[in-house]
């Protein structure tokens, strides 16, 4: 085969040094994590919680201490995560918008995205349905908000069961931006495509006169408005409230016994995937063409598989700043347009970011350049027969239809780099008081164990599968690494009693997301999209379950990702 390699280093800043990493055979975690449900569940978050010996024969057993038994001595530890595209026509120091008096726009023309066929077969309402029915006066924005709030409220005599995908609604802002809404239109002003669409953002999300919360049982007082809110709101788009999430985002489940669990929209014995539970669910099941989440390991991808719609987490820094090394913004939508629309506004650069400001804006324009599927065989492989067999005939079409080269590529540490991403994030909380009986666990295990040489161990870890994959996109340039979203086709609900009392599998979390942590650990975007479907476990009952395919990019490289899907 012809070497593709070339220089991709110098039209980014901080991109890692392309290094090939070590030939390691393929292995994945052995299982090694209690289940717990009920009343020894309750029991274990308090019990394990106090005892520090007991934490660390847990954390010793899951294997979190694993990274001690490698010679990492020659790697650094990576602490700049982020890495960002620069374009030829941007200066190192790059002025404010403002001083030139413009700004991006992003192109939300009709016309310049695809849309599915109108007899497509379970087709989703798109943005552009909307737009064209408000303009046409066949509906308003303020026809549809009135519609949709009795379905979403929890305060009304008979909440709909809808009503659980959201925890928070602002009844009175979404009344008045659906008449300001459905007045622009009247005056043939709108502001653009998703003007009057409605929407709905994750509930940790920062959002006026409403509480910023994690999905625990209190919620917390807001801080200042976020930039990404502000970009959906000035191009018009409606946004009556916040939806549920798996509390503190921790699980693939979507179980939240505090504000209650969405059920899965495809099978009601099915968990809607987390931890952007109540997004997932309000955009599979009709109720919003799209919707904001964030992602720190699965939290978009994982629910955009289990539900069968589309998810994108984009290049880390890319929307805002999360404040966090794993967690980034993006959206969930029920069609490619949606998804595109969403994140046509929300990439916007924003020149008040030290680092989103950085970043080329969206490009709406097609690229020819060489198409390539990577694919580490073991890896792909791994998933269960059902998801395979979906996965593999997704695979052919792109091959044999639309023209993509299939290349194998190896990845080392998966197992191990597995660990050091879920240590990464669970080191920062050490108040356990107000979390579940599950997350108590959690939390007291690894956030209480992990020692600092283990945090720098795993920043190490981080490094070296970083530079990788840059020696990977170096090698095969506009690559992307497919695989499965999830090894596994959804989560079935065991007990109705997990509802109530929540429940602890950590080798089920560990399994289902044996791919997606790869993009969060390293920053690097990957879209989720839907390639069809597969029968329920038996004890589930009718309903089939979709199955997701994920694309991880190259640093920056959202816009193939989306043509891609």
């Amino acid at each position: 085969m012809a070497d593709h390699r070339k220089s991709t280093a110098e039209s980014f800043v901080t991109y890692p040094k392309a290094v090939e990493g070590p030939k390691l055979p393929f292995r994945m975690p052995d299982p090694s994590n209690l289940i717990l449900r009920r009343t020894p569940l309750i029991f274990a978050g308090w019990f394990v919680s106090k005892v520090g010996f007991i934490q660390k024969l847990i954390y010793n057993d899951s294997g979190f201490s694993g990274l001690r038994e490698l010679d990492l001595a020659n790697a650094r530890e990576r602490w700049d995560f982020v890495v960002w595209r620069l374009t030829s026509s941007q200066p190192t120091v790059i002025p404010l918008a403002s001083q030139h008096g413009s700004q991006y726009i992003p192109n939300l023309d009709p016309s310049s995205f695809q849309d599915l066929p109108k007899d497509a077969p379970g087709r989703y309402h798109t943005v552009a349905h909307y737009h064209s029915k408000y303009v046409s006066g066949e509906l308003t924005p303020l026809a549809v908000c009135q519609s949709l709030l009795p379905l979403i409220r929890r305060d009304i005599s008979s909440p709909s069961p809808h009503s659980v995908s959201f925890v928070a609604i602002n009844v009175d802002s979404i009344l008045v931006a659906a008449k300001e809404s459905t007045a622009r239109y009247a005056a043939g002003r709108p502001l653009g495509l998703i003007d009057g669409v409605p929407t709905a953002i994750k509930t940790l999300q920062l959002w006026p006169d409403t509480e910023a919360q994690v999905g625990e049982s209190q919620m917390t007082s807001s801080s200042p408005y976020p930039k990404p809110l502000e970009k959906l709101e000035n191009s018009g788009a409606a946004i009556p409230g916040k939806t549920d999430m798996h509390e503190y985002g921790t699980d693939t489940t979507g179980l939240n016994p505090n504000w209650g669990t969405p059920r899965n929209p495809h099978n009601r014995n099915y968990y809607p995937g987390g931890s952007s539970s109540g997004s997932a669910y309000a955009v599979a099941s009709g109720l919003i063409p799209f919707a904001f989440g964030a992602d720190g390991g699965r939290s978009i991808r994982i629910p955009a598989a289990f539900c069968g719609i589309y998810g994108l987490k984009p290049t880390h820094g890319r929307v805002e700043d999360t404040e966090s090394t794993i967690t980034c913004t993006g959206p969930l939508a029920a069609t490619m347009m949606n998804l595109e629309a969403m994140y046509r506004v929300l990439a916007q650069p924003n020149p008040s970011d030290s680092i989103c400001a950085h970043f080329a804006p969206p490009s709406t324009t097609p690229t020819s350049h060489s198409k390539f599927i990577g694919i580490y065989k073991p890896w792909f492989s791994s998933s269960e027969k059902s998801v395979l067999d979906v996965c593999q005939k997704a695979v052919d079409y792109y091959q044999n239809k639309l023209g993509y080269e299939i290349v194998d590529v190896e990845i080392p540490y998966l197992a191990e780099g597995q660990k050091a991403h879920a240590s990464t994030p669970l080191t920062s909380t050490s108040w356990l008081s107000e979390l579940n009986a599950a997350n108590k666990v959690i939390f007291s295990v690894v956030g209480n164990q992990t020692s600092a040489l283990d945090y720098r161990l795993a920043q190490q870890m981080r490094n070296i599968l970083m530079q990788h994959l840059a020696y990977l996109y170096e090698k095969y340039p506009n690559m992307i690494i497919v695989t499965p979203t999830s090894p596994m086709p959804g989560w079935d609900i065991k007990s109705e009693e997990d509802l109530k009392y929540g429940g602890e599998d950590g080798d089920g979390t560990f399994r289902s997301m044996e791919y997606i942590w790869t993009a969060n650990f390293c920053g690097n975007p990957a879209i989720s999209v839907p390639v069809g479907y597969v029968d329920p476990v038996k004890t589930a009952g009718e309903g089939k379950m979709p199955v997701g395919l994920m694309a991880m990019g190259d640093w920056g490289s959202e816009d193939q990702l989306l043509a891609w899907g």
